[in-house]
């Protein structure tokens, strides 16, 4: 069975998962409360990787070894994105972790002209600088300062644009949701490895301890890094750190349902400049599309076509 998505279907299923990962704040809180990052990683991927795998057993057993190796190289990429992120924020605020987090807005379109030579479009530039204001004003509350955590924080953005890249690579050769699935699985082993290593492992505690797990395993894990998964190969890189721009605004919905947080003028500014950023983002040059190519001269050399244009501008037949 295969997913056939269009550029639009593939635009809303990401938004989905930035709305899913807006919810991974407050459930991370939770589950920290009582839990260590390594053993939090470790629990939150192993469980949706023991919900997800037998669902789709028949296409993990014919994984190639191509797929394997892709799926265990966005693993570890995203495991120490993840990593920077959780402990970059023991020792930075976190509005300034938000902002530098999200910056992979900014690091996406800068590795795709690395990569390929191309410029980002006038659209994708106006919509990064939009969205970066935006971000900056929905998450910053006091002056950025580039301390220890914070640095931890911009590579972990770095991370995340390379993640977005590789993904956006491996998904045009690999099917979607076996990459999906198995990156999962070894970020959970890489959790579990680190935990044993670096931590003392437990279980949850409580029933918010396991809600955080439940609610990170399924929204956060298993829906939102299959469907990104599946969702890259009929969109662009570029697109997706948009979309995924997204997240910090839905995080700020779900603390004023849940926490009582208020965002004030400023934060709802912010949140407004994001969402035109993405919208900005997706548009194409009108112009450019609706000037007609003219028509090629079959029969005629280049040299003739030259000269028939230049009899059209003397005789005054020329558009």
């Amino acid at each position: 069975m295969k997913l056939s998505m269009t550029k639009k279907t593939a635009d809303l299923a990401i938004a989905l998962v930035s709305i899913g990962w807006g919810s991974s704040y407050l459930l991370m809180k939770m589950g920290l409360d009582g839990m260590e990052p390594f053993t939090l990683l470790a629990w939150r991927f192993l469980l949706a990787f023991a919900l997800t795998a037998p669902l789709f057993w028949r296409r993990l057993r014919v994984a190639d070894l191509a797929a394997v190796r892709q799926s265990a190289l966005l693993g570890f990429v995203m495991f120490v994105m993840l990593s920077l992120l959780i402990t970059g924020l023991e020792t930075t605020t976190a509005s300034s972790a938000g902002f530098l987090t999200s910056a992979m807005v900014v690091f996406v379109p800068m590795l795709q002209f690395a990569i390929t030579r191309r410029r980002p479009s006038l659209a994708t530039t106006g919509g990064i600088i939009l969205t970066m204001g935006g971000i900056a004003l929905l998450t910053l509350r006091s002056s950025l300062t580039f301390e220890g955590g914070s640095v931890l924080c911009l590579l972990g953005a770095f991370v995340y644009a390379v993640h977005i890249i590789l993904t956006n690579r491996f998904a045009r050769s690999s099917e979607g949701f076996t990459l999906g699935i198995l990156q999962i699985g070894f970020i959970g082993l890489f959790g579990l490895i680190f935990g044993f290593l670096f931590e003392t492992p437990s279980i949850p505690q409580g029933a918010s301890g396991w809600t955080a797990i439940i609610g990170l395993a399924v929204v956060c894990s298993a829906f939102g890094f299959i469907m990104q998964t599946v969702a890259q190969k009929h969109t662009t890189p570029e697109r997706i750190g948009m979309l995924f721009s997204l997240e910090p605004v839905f995080a700020a919905l779900f603390g004023f349902m849940f926490l009582g947080e208020v965002l004030g003028m400023q934060g709802y500014i912010g949140a407004l400049l994001i969402f035109s950023g993405v919208l900005v983002s997706g548009l194409k040059s009108a112009a450019a599309s609706s000037i007609p190519r003219p028509p090629r001269l079959p029969g005629r050399s280049r040299r003739s076509a030259k000269r028939l244009r230049a009899v059209e501008t003397e005789t005054g037949t020329g558009a």
